[in-house]
């Protein structure tokens, strides 16, 4: 790879959030994604949550996009009621999100989502979610493991061929799926641990976080198509 595709990464918005001597308002996001984009050779850039109207100029200067984990979608914008397990909603964050999926759709950037990513790429294309399940977690607070066997003559099953144990945590899953979509991975439950769009575009949702274990395979294939795109375009 002669240059490294600049990959985009979304991120919380965080009140009171303390690091030294500072209790602030902070744009965090775990290390681990930008270490995961970096080590799959692209270059990471933080996207904190910003006005939707600035959505397709940011997706414009990135090679590639990753819609981060995080907080639970807020059901009204899949036509549901709250769950009582539901979390609290990110309203900011959905709207920049998913405003950022559709410029990025619109635009042909390579797309990739991490657990709510995923969540929401399933909701930006209509489709809608099952608000709790139990068995998908560690305990609070700690990453859990489990199995997904990939699709065959998938885009998934092209980086990840066969049954994979990987790092979990999520209570929300995908239920119907959004248009165009197709599932490309399954737990042994028969909840859906992943997504993409078939077609010459790259757009890829996996339900686990890749970015705390070892295994880049999933991030390589977002960089290399970020990289053939960017050869592309320029």
């Amino acid at each position: 790879m002669s240059s490294r595709p600049l990959i985009g990464v979304s991120t919380y918005m965080e009140s009171g959030a303390r690091w030294g001597v500072w209790e602030l308002d902070a744009a965090l996001l775990p290390v681990g994604y930008p270490r995961l984009v970096q080590a799959a050779g692209g270059l990471a850039a933080m996207l904190p949550p910003d006005d939707p109207a600035h959505a397709a100029a940011t997706v414009a200067r990135l090679d590639g996009l990753v819609i981060a984990g995080g907080p639970d979608v807020e059901p009204v914008r899949y036509g549901a009621e709250p769950h009582p397990r539901t979390g609290p909603p990110a309203r900011d964050r959905d709207a920049w999100e998913l405003a950022l999926i559709d410029a990025a759709l619109a635009a042909g950037v390579p797309l990739l989502g991490i657990c709510r990513g995923m969540q929401l790429l399933n909701v930006a294309l209509g489709g809608t979610l099952v608000q709790h399940l139990d068995g998908h977690t560690g305990p609070v607070g700690e990453f859990g493991s489990h199995k997904v066997q990939p699709v065959p003559d998938t885009r998934l099953a092209s980086l990840v061929p066969g049954p994979d144990e990987v790092p979990t945590y999520h209570h929300q899953a995908v239920d119907r799926l959004g248009r165009d979509l197709v599932a490309c991975a399954h737990a042994a439950d028969g909840t859906v641990e992943a997504v993409e769009l078939p077609g010459p575009g790259w757009v890829l949702g996996v339900q686990w976080h890749p970015e705390m274990g070892t295994d880049l395979r999933v991030m390589r294939g977002l960089v290399a198509a970020a990289a053939a795109s960017s050869v592309r375009g320029g």
